[in-house]
């Protein structure tokens, strides 16, 4: 293995298959890597892959992980400590989402402008790493540079994209019509289970950050319907071909 990366991609639901696009790859299974916890969701494979997409070298997870798998919020954020370690300066995530804006539909991709963590834990919590401060700034959790640039891209393609505020829970049940609203009321545009904590360690690395957001299933008043892991995977496939377009597009101009 010889590539030497500064970007990473978490291949969280909805970019699974732009894994199938990284050439001269290299394949880690977590299982084989010390201290590494193992994906159990669905959907989620399990390893690091190391190689090129277009002319870039990148490092990528394919599968993450969840605080409602039983795992510590420090285990959940243990891979972006390693891709500190390795030189990561750029991350992109990609995720599932709940939407609650009205002028959300399922199959919009979310570009995601900030977060809200509704989690019961910050991964911050306890000892301070020297990676960063005690007390980590986040005004901009996710780079206005990059957020202008993806819009740009989507622009140019004619891929419409919708901006919003991204709020995790811990999961891992849907939330129910109240919960909806009430997150509504907070200020979140989308709900879903993963994203936010690793974001808030990339930052107390110093790495910068870049999300969408597949809305895959909606929580406004009159819109709400049973919803299973099935059909928000289904939805986020059904839309992945162009949130690829996006990421492929922003590395390869990095």
């Amino acid at each position: 293995m010889t590539t030497h990366p500064t970007t990473a991609i978490i291949l969280g639901t909805g970019l699974g298959n732009l894994a199938k696009e990284i050439t001269e790859a290299t394949f880690i299974p977590y299982k084989d890597i010390p201290n590494f916890p193992v994906s159990t969701v669905e959907g989620h494979s399990g390893q690091l892959i190391f190689g090129k997409l277009g002319n870039k070298d990148i490092m990528a997870m394919e599968g993450r992980f969840h605080y409602y798998e039983g795992y510590t919020m420090q285990e959940v954020t243990f891979p972006i400590r390693i891709m500190y370690e390795l030189g990561i300066k750029t991350l992109f995530v990609s995720n599932a989402a709940g939407g609650v804006n009205p002028a959300f539909n399922i199959g919009d991709l979310m570009i995601i402008t900030d977060q809200i963590n509704a989690l019961p834990e910050n991964p911050l919590r306890g000892k301070n790493y020297p990676t960063g401060p005690r007390f980590v700034d986040m005004h901009e959790a996710y780079s206005r540079a990059l957020i202008e640039q993806a819009k740009n891209i989507a622009k140019e393609k004619g891929i419409k994209v919708q901006e919003g505020v991204y709020l995790a829970t811990q999961g891992p049940t849907y939330e129910t019509p109240a919960e909806y609203s009430m997150y509504h009321t907070w200020g979140a545009d989308a709900v879903g289970m993963s994203t936010v904590p690793e974001v808030i360690v990339a930052h107390h690395c110093g790495i910068k950050c870049f999300g969408i957001s597949v809305i895959t299933d909606l929580g406004i008043k009159g819109k709400i319907v049973e919803v299973s892991h099935e059909e928000v995977q289904k939805a986020a496939n059904a839309v992945q071909p162009l949130m690829a377009d996006i990421m492929r597009e922003m590395i390869n101009r990095a």
